[in-house]
């Protein structure tokens, strides 16, 4: 990568360099298991013109997206945090039976079944057929397409101009990120609302998060790079709130240019901690890489020990950040027997690179492994609770980022 995608600057910086690694989603079949697979430099830069961090476009998300192994309504608490988004949302924007809510990347409906539930007008456009098909099948308005400026202006014709427009992790997912975001803007009122949740770089890089690295996600925001990028759509921005997902995101209130006011008191605060963390300038990067290694020999050294000590450790999850680990730390079958999910999609799978097989989350409890390294770390807290009956045999949780934890009734054990 030489030039910046958002502003064209041929100033890129390296941050970390993660080798290569095939595409985090790709879970092979077991007849997949003797044929090669094609690897991709998993490197990111950031740009300091604009400070957009960011990976080569390699992959694109036609390749990706279009058959999707990822449904957000197997994750409880994701469900929920969805529940809460359109209510507050309702009552901010007063929404009514006469409003209309559009969710660009809405993946199985997960957040517009709360809409429908309201009796508000809405439509989910999802570019990934199966999961698209299961919002459908979930009475959900669901039209199969990648946001494009076309694609908002058609949507607009169809149906009318939205109150709402949402996108919820998917800003970090669209390598055209001028043309994704005209799109957004074609789909809204003059005076309408975008509100977009994508994860902060300021935790990824101050808790080294460097597992939500990965090729879908082409680009990774601060709050100043994603006001840089609205702009470019004709959006301003005017609100932030910090959020606990996926280890720390942003959800950013944006307006068209026409009708915005001026930023709030928390957009300023938080750009303020950015700069104050050194983002909005080279050495905030400098020692992400070296804390990164960190990571990856505390983790292998603890898998080690427990091979050498005939201890069992299996994972719990399968998702996209978990291979970026797996990978990055070169773990196999010998130091991960398997790992589960509650995704049906992946069972009997393998995940991509480090052939590790994929489970019904029931093995862990007929198998009574000594160790569970859980993978979604960012779901902690509900994992926690789904997996408090691995200590009736003495078992015990590992969590691997921000740095190794081993965790059993008697607490923090590493």
């Amino acid at each position: 990568m030489t030039t910046c995608r958002l502003c064209g600057s041929t100033n890129m910086e390296s941050v970390v360099d993660l080798g290569a690694t095939p595409p985090c989603e790709r879970f092979l079949t077991v007849d997949q298991l003797d044929e090669p697979e094609v690897t991709y430099p998993l490197h990111l830069r950031v740009c300091s013109e604009c400070w957009l961090a960011q990976l080569p476009p390699l992959i694109t998300p036609e390749d990706t997206f279009t058959e999707y192994a990822y449904f957000s309504s197997y994750s409880e608490s994701w469900v929920e945090h969805a529940r809460q988004f359109v209510r507050g949302a309702v009552d901010r924007l007063g929404l009514d039976h006469d409003s209309f809510v559009v969710e660009v990347a809405s993946n199985d409906g997960y957040l517009l079944k709360h809409v429908v539930a309201q009796g508000i007008r809405c439509l989910g456009v999802e570019p990934s057929v199966n999961v698209g098909q299961a919002a459908r099948d979930a009475g959900v308005p669901t039209m199969t397409a990648f946001l494009s400026p076309e694609t908002g202006a058609a949507v607009r014709a169809d149906h009318g101009p939205a109150n709402l427009v949402v996108a919820n992790n998917v800003y970090a997912h669209i390598p055209d990120v001028i043309g994704f975001t005209k799109g957004l803007r074609a789909l809204v009122t003059d005076d309408g609302w975008v509100s977009i949740e994508v994860q902060h770089l300021l935790t990824l890089i101050e808790k080294t998060q460097y597992d939500t690295i990965y090729h879908e996600h082409f680009q990774y925001y601060t709050v100043e790079s994603a006001r840089r990028a609205l702009a470019a759509g004709g959006l301003s921005l005017v609100d932030v709130e910090l959020l606990p997902t996926h280890g720390g995101s942003i959800r950013l209130w944006a307006q068209p240019d026409e009708a915005a006011g001026e930023p709030s008191r928390r957009m300023i605060d938080v750009l303020a901690s950015e700069k104050a963390a050194g983002l909005h300038e080279l050495s905030g990067y400098t020692e992400f890489a070296a804390r990164v290694n960190r990571v990856r020999r505390d983790l292998l050294k603890f898998l080690v020990t427990a091979a050498e000590e005939g201890k069992t450790v299996v994972g719990y999850g399968a998702p996209g950040k978990g291979n970026t680990l797996l990978n990055h730390c070169g773990i196999r079958p010998d130091l991960l027997a398997y790992t589960v999910d509650r995704n049906p999609y992946k069972h009997g799978r393998f995940t991509p690179g480090t052939r590790i097989p994929v489970l019904p989350p029931e093995r862990i409890a007929a198998d009574r492994p000594d160790y569970v390294l859980v993978l979604p770390w960012n779901l902690r807290t509900e994992l926690t609770e789904q997996l408090s009956y691995v200590e009736e045999w003495g078992g015990r949780l590992v969590f691997p980022i921000p740095h190794v934890e081993v965790v059993g009734k008697a607490g923090n054990l590493q």
